[in-house]
């Protein structure tokens, strides 16, 4: 009998349990989500807000101008060396004694006698050249370092002519001295206030004023000085004759577009920060464009001064400032003013909206609705309320008022509440980055606002805090 064959014993293959890292996987859906996240930051779009403040526009409103005025020079009636008697800056008036021309150059000797140790200037001399040393210091620009050598000339000519008056003041010192019949006198023709200088701009006018002429690096005066040697019929001074004068400044056809819509325009000058109002006209000749500042006031104060220094404070309102980013324009529907209503559980502004029920029958629902301006008769209301063709009624009479009438407002996106929210602007003025809007207007903005820095970025209502 054959023998039984035992089956083999199944081998099972060992399997090595499966470890699961759960650090890994928190890590890799960690590195999924931050993936996730900066993607979505990069492909939205990002709202930045934007604090609203008070304040003005940075405008470039300072300019350099040519001054001209009925300007009259004297010559000299005599040959020797000339000693002014009569202050420059000062009115004189018709027959006033304004220099002396010595033949002998001996008067200077006395003069420079007199003033050796500085004593014979008295208080009211020292503060006059005090003063002039407190303006230059005050309107010293290294930029422009030739007024030092101006500011030189000036007070040697204000301390010799302050020396000529105390020695000319006392005609027994000529007379002691032998030196009258040596000492000839020139005396004003006309009234007029005194400057001891020439350039060559007393007879230009604003029609014959050429670009060159305004600029300051082409512009030179001769000054006259006390103990100067000259001839008969050189230049001895010059008479300022009239009160009115003007200053000439060049500008671009914007500005020029601008100033035109201007009669009068308040300017301040830079020299010692007085302001005063002129007349403006615009003037378009040899390829330039010129505004004419006329003045019917304080030119003795700058009757020594050709190219002055000025700013012109048109445009310096201060309001709302805002980004021009932020500023849209929306559309509305206008409704006029005796169809507004409240109703509501809160007693909200709104209209009574006509409408239809499923049997077809009319009847009305209250709408409530914002408002973002108003005139004395019309409402402007957001488009989403209404649809064009939708018929409002009047409270009580029950007119019918059909919904078509549209206009444009301009504003900005105010987003206090967390939420875009339309507010509406009243621009007084603008340059290319910035406005400057009005404040506490009834629906406009208020400062510490905050608003939409883009405002194309966001739509009515939009959320901006999740």
């Amino acid at each position: 009998m054959a023998k039984k064959r035992k089956r083999p014993k199944k081998v099972t293959k060992y399997r090595k349990p499966i470890n699961i890292n759960l650090g890994l996987i928190i890590f890799g859906v960690l590195f999924i989500y931050i993936i996730v996240i900066v993607v979505s930051y990069f492909q939205s779009v990002h709202i930045t807000p934007y604090e609203v403040t008070t304040g003005s526009l940075a405008v470039n409103n300072t300019y350099t101008g040519v001054a001209l005025r009925e300007e009259t020079v004297i010559p000299s009636d005599y040959s020797g060396y000339i000693n002014y008697y009569a202050r420059e800056g000062e009115k004189i008036s018709n027959g006033s004694m304004v220099y002396t021309v010595d033949t002998t150059g001996k008067l200077s000797e006395m003069v420079n006698e007199d003033t050796g140790d500085g004593s014979s200037l008295t208080d009211d001399d020292l503060s006059e050249l005090k003063t002039e040393i407190s303006d230059f210091s005050t309107s010293f620009s290294p930029e422009d370092f030739s007024t030092a050598y101006d500011f030189k000339f000036d007070i040697e000519g204000t301390v010799l002519k302050l020396a000529n008056y105390k020695v000319l003041s006392s005609i027994d010192t000529l007379a002691d001295s032998n030196l009258s019949d040596s000492i000839n006198f020139g005396y004003a023709p006309q009234s007029g206030v005194l400057v001891y200088s020439t350039d060559g701009y007393e007879d230009v006018t604003a029609d014959t004023l050429t670009p060159e002429m305004m600029d300051p690096a082409n512009y030179a005066k001769n000054q006259f000085h006390s103990n100067d040697l000259i001839a008969e019929g050189d230049s001895a001074y010059k008479l300022v004759t009239s009160e009115n004068w003007s200053i000439i400044i060049e500008v671009d056809e914007e500005r020029a577009l601008e100033l035109e819509q201007e009669s009068y325009i308040d300017v301040r000058f830079l020299k010692n920060n007085y302001t005063s109002w002129a007349s403006i006209s615009i003037l378009r000749q040899n390829d330039a464009i010129y505004a004419k500042l006329d003045f019917n006031n304080s030119m003795i104060t700058f009757a020594t001064d050709r190219m002055i220094e000025i700013e012109l404070l048109a445009n310096s309102e201060e309001g709302l400032k805002i980004p021009n980013s932020a500023i849209v324009e929306r559309a509305f529907y206008l409704i006029p003013t005796e169809y507004l209503t409240q109703g509501g559980n809160t007693g909200a502004d709104g209209f009574i909206r006509e409408t239809y029920l499923e049997d077809g029958t009319v009847s009305t629902e209250f709408v409530e609705a914002t408002i973002y301006n108003s005139t004395d008769t019309e409402y402007y209301v957001d488009e989403s309320v209404f649809n064009i063709g939708d018929y409002i009624i009047m409270p009580d009479s029950g007119e019918k008022y059909p919904i078509s009438k549209q206009a444009t407002l301009i504003g900005v996106y105010n987003i206090n509440k967390g939420y875009a929210d339309f507010k509406q602007i009243t621009i007084l003025y603008q340059n290319e980055e910035y406005s400057i809007v009005k404040s506490n207007t009834e629906y406009g903005l208020s400062v510490y606002d905050h608003i939409v820095l883009n405002g194309d970025t966001v739509n009515e209502n939009d959320f901006i805090y999740n």
